[in-house]
């Protein structure tokens, strides 16, 4: 993961009953102040955190990711004045106790005593009354506040759905239908999907082998190297991870391989690679092809090396930028996996800080960067090569209509049926798995074949 640069107070702090709550509103600082991304700000602050205090820290920040408008209104009301900008790590404090005495199974005299404590911790002892009295006061008025809550809720579609406005009108138009299933799936924890490298096991006994070791898991009807668990664990205890039995992956993710169907002796890149879990997925189903992983993030490939070494497979990583062919060597491509860059408001289960981060205007950016990429990328394929484009994203303009365009002014372009839903196009929705509790996230998947 990429360090990103601290401010002043949100140093790690030394393991004590309140860490976790002091480093849950450091890292709510980190992102909702300095606009850092959850998966830098969690590494940052819980250096010196026990793997149990880590764990809840992260359970408290995303939670309060995840509702963050409701968490702000009840503030509001229980605040006479915002705090100042010297002390704003406080209102993060208050956050992470509103959330545990609202949504988190922690007793009450806890969550205010130790988040009374955190004060302490990061530096301003003379604010504890304050922080004991507003949580207390929340306790007392829970019923009341909570029904005016509703009341509001019903007037405000950013309140009741805990999604920005403007993506929520985007959702709207796209999915009339469907666009409050899709909030509710992104304000769900997400399960813990993974792929059977079928190399070493088969997913059925793969499968057996988590019953016999007391796992709740189940397999997947639709993509066979996938399984879900029915509670997160440490993977690392999992049967043969280190040996490369297994990887984590969601199960959405998992068809970009599928769809590809990559065959041995064939040369394939995928671009925009990192972190490397595809790359890894297209050589469990053909060892022999020579596969080229490329992103133009060079921490980043770390992750890409580090899951071939574990996986001992072998690819030819590159550091180098998708929207240009400074970095090809002139030969031709069988199979190209283009993954390009979106809003991934497909994943936001998974990373719910994409809500409070991503602003409307990039979607218009990200489209424009898509479209140069994947006309770069078409450049690089063979005739009678495909090109399969995806995106973690749920909104069209970076999906469908984006092919759309393509196709409409690219004439050696064919769009393939794909092998899954048997259509042109794939959208697939957060949790979007017909009679199963635990879907996918939100994924687009489009084939295009070169005219020979």
């Amino acid at each position: 993961m990429t360090p990103e640069q601290r401010s002043s107070d949100s140093k790690a702090i030394t393991t004590r009953p309140a860490a976790a709550r002091a480093a849950a509103a450091q890292a709510l600082q980190l992102v909702l102040l300095h606009g850092r991304s959850l998966t830098q700000a969690i590494p940052s602050i819980s250096e010196k955190l026990t793997p149990s205090e880590r764990a809840f820290a992260q359970a408290m920040t995303y939670q309060v990711m995840r509702q963050l408008p409701v968490y702000e209104w009840l503030l509001q009301r229980l605040l006479d004045k915002p705090l100042k900008a010297k002390v704003r790590i406080v209102h993060y404090v208050l956050l992470v106790g509103l959330c545990q005495l609202r949504d988190m199974r922690v007793p009450a005299h806890a969550a205010i005593a130790e988040s009374v404590e955190a004060v302490s911790l990061l530096k301003q002892p003379g604010l504890k009354g304050m922080v004991n009295a507003v949580l207390r006061r929340y306790q007392r008025e829970q019923e009341a506040l909570e029904q005016a809550l509703t009341v509001d809720q019903a007037k405000s579609a950013t309140l009741s759905h805990a999604h920005p406005g403007w993506f929520i009108k985007r959702l709207q138009a796209a999915y009339p239908e469907q666009w409050q299933h899709i909030c509710s799936a992104n304000n769900q924890p997400p399960p813990l999907w993974l792929r059977v490298n079928q190399r070493h096991v088969s997913r059925d006994n793969y499968l057996a082998k988590l019953h016999e070791l007391g796992f709740a898991a189940y397999a997947d009807s639709l993509c066979p190297s996938a399984i879900v668990l029915e509670q997160s664990t440490d993977v690392t205890q999992l049967p043969d991870f280190a040996a490369g039995a297994v990887s984590v992956q969601d199960r959405s993710a998992q068809f970009a391989a599928h769809l590809l169907a990559p065959k041995n002796g064939e040369r394939i890149l995928d671009a925009c690679a990192a972190p490397g879990g595809k790359t890894a997925h297209i050589l469990e189903l053909a060892p022999e092809a020579q596969v080229t992983a490329l992103d133009f993030d060079e921490q980043r490939l770390t992750r890409v090396h580090e899951n071939l070494a574990r996986l001992q497979l072998q690819a030819t990583v590159l550091c180098g930028d998708a929207s240009s062919q400074d970095w090809w060597d002139g030969e031709l491509y069988d199979a190209i996996l283009l993954d390009a860059p979106c809003s991934a408001t497909g994943v936001i289960r998974r990373h719910p800080d994409i809500k409070w981060l991503r602003r409307n205007e990039d979607i218009e950016q990200l489209v424009a960067l898509q479209k140069a990429i994947l006309r770069q990328q078409w450049q690089l394929l063979k005739p009678g090569g495909r090109l399969l484009y995806a995106t973690c994203s749920v909104l069209p303009d970076e999906n469908m209509l984006q092919i759309q365009a393509f196709l409409a002014t690219v004439k050696d372009a064919v769009a393939v049926n794909l092998a899954f839903n048997h259509s042109v196009g794939w959208q697939i929705l957060p949790n979007d798995v017909a009679g199963q509790a635990h879907g996918g996230d939100g994924f687009f998947y489009f084939m295009l074949e070169k005219k020979a």
